[in-house]
């Protein structure tokens, strides 16, 4: 397929794409992005979505998730500049409610933040109603507080346990992924046991890996499970170190990463309230404490503490650290480092086996990796660099005379939007900080001088 978009005359790159019912065609000039060849749906985990009589509602939000993915992805943002101008048209069954004021200021102030990028997205109706999927009755409790986005990671596991000892039968989960979340040992069918679509790239040309859009896929989805259950909470299971850093300390000259910030989750609660009518709230229960911090309470206060072993952090593929065909986390990514980091100060231990990159302590980047492990590339170095670096900074954040003006900022923006005093929210941050800073030298010491990791961090 021949990629259409071209430059404005500033540099910056322009993407056209029209979402389209199947055998349909797009306007000229612009990409069809095909609903059952671009966009694919399973009918079984659309209909775990299906807890009341249809709203197609839902169905369109979804589309609109995937199309938003499709865009982001298909065209790798320039070397020198970040930002893309988007053009998005997506079907939908009610066009006026999506193309209402409060909805489209609302969505697109929540993608433009979010991904960093100008985007123009518009609703047209679609030209045949979708099938509505089979209904399922659902054993769920009338009285639902929050519903939890449940993914594989580290953090959802050890909040998901943290929260179910507080509510019980009151939390819903949301499975984050593709891949089926089954509760072991139940027959139940269960609501919300996948993200119900796939997409499909087939544009050309190298895709774009940043990935942005992720966070508003899996905030829509979580808000759409919340309007189903009625319930008025979603719980966000970042620590603050997840949370607030990717924007604390971006990554070289990116654009800051607020996909787990409560100043994005803030839009996403405007947007929700204007599509749904109805209020709800993203809380972050962890996000004045470390990840380390809320690993250790997981295993002190839950009877499922020790499943923490079988989650899994890393950003890499699994075809690029498989060793000997067995799928390992790469454990040299800032996921991993923050993992490993998180692991050490809650005073537990994983088998080396875990991560491709086996001993942190060795004295060059090459001999930490498994003697099996054949394909170390440039990119994975840069990329453990980064992230050893990053949370080297983050450590060192609250001494920089230069990055005082960073930390009021935040404090202040976290301030307005947790609803506490500007005060409070500084001596929560700075406490943050400086529980990440003393597990971080800790952790450090730990590897010993030697280690690649330690001299890494003494020669920035």
């Amino acid at each position: 397929m021949a990629l259409r978009h071209h430059d404005n005359t500033d540099g910056t790159p322009h993407v056209f794409v029209d979402v389209v019912d199947a055998g349909a065609k797009a306007r000229a000039g612009r990409i069809a992005c095909e609903i059952d060849r671009d966009l694919r749906f399973s009918t079984e985990h659309l209909e775990s979505y299906c807890l009341a009589p249809w709203d197609p509602v839902v169905y369109d939000a979804l589309v609109l998730c995937a199309g938003v993915e499709y865009c982001d992805r298909m065209r790798r943002r320039p070397v020198h500049q970040w930002e893309r101008r988007i053009e998005l048209r997506v079907p939908v069954h009610d066009p006026d409610r999506w193309n209402a004021k409060p909805v489209s200021d609302a969505l697109h102030a929540a993608l433009g933040f979010v991904t960093g990028d100008r985007w123009s997205v518009s609703f047209a109706a679609r030209k045949k109603a979708f099938a509505s999927p089979k209904q399922f009755a659902f054993a769920l409790p009338s009285d639902i507080a929050a519903v939890i986005p449940f993914s594989e990671g580290l953090d959802s596991r050890a909040v998901a346990g943290l929260m179910h000892k507080k509510l019980g039968d009151q939390l819903i989960r949301v499975r984050l992924g593709t891949k089926a979340f089954e509760p072991v040992g139940s027959s139940a069918k269960q609501p919300f046991t996948s993200i119900p679509y796939k997409v499909r790239l087939n544009v050309g040309g190298a895709l774009e890996s940043s990935a942005r859009s992720r966070g508003f896929k899996f905030a829509m989805v979580s808000g759409l499970a919340a309007y189903l259950v009625k319930a008025g909470t979603i719980i966000v299971t970042e620590s603050g170190q997840g949370s607030l850093g990717p924007a604390l300390v971006p990554v070289g000259q990116t654009y800051e990463d607020y996909r787990n910030h409560p100043l994005f989750t803030d839009k996403m609660e405007t947007l929700l309230a204007a599509l749904h009518g109805r209020t709800i709230r993203f809380e972050f229960p962890r996000l004045w404490h470390t990840k380390g911090e809320t690993l250790a309470e997981f295993v002190a206060a839950c009877a499922d503490g020790h499943s923490w072993v079988d989650t899994w952090s890393c950003w890499q593929q699994n075809r690029q650290v498989s060793v000997e065909g067995r799928k390992r986390q790469c454990g040299v990514c800032a996921a991993c480092m923050l993992r490993r980091l998180s692991v050490h100060e809650a005073g537990l231990t994983e088998s080396p086996e875990t991560y491709v990159w086996e001993d942190l302590t060795a004295a060059s980047f090459q001999d930490g990796a498994a003697k099996e492990f054949k394909r170390i590339t440039r990119a994975l170095r840069e990329y453990a660099i980064a992230g050893t670096l990053h949370l080297d900074h983050l450590a060192s954040l609250r001494h920089r005379k230069a990055n005082q003006g960073t930390v009021a900022l935040a404090a202040l923006q976290l301030a307005r939007s947790r609803g506490i005093g500007e005060a409070d929210a500084r001596g929560r941050l700075d406490r943050l900080l400086s529980v990440h800073e003393t597990e971080w030298r800790r952790f450090l010491k730990s590897l010993g001088p030697q280690s690649f990791v330690a001299q890494w961090v003494e020669q920035r």
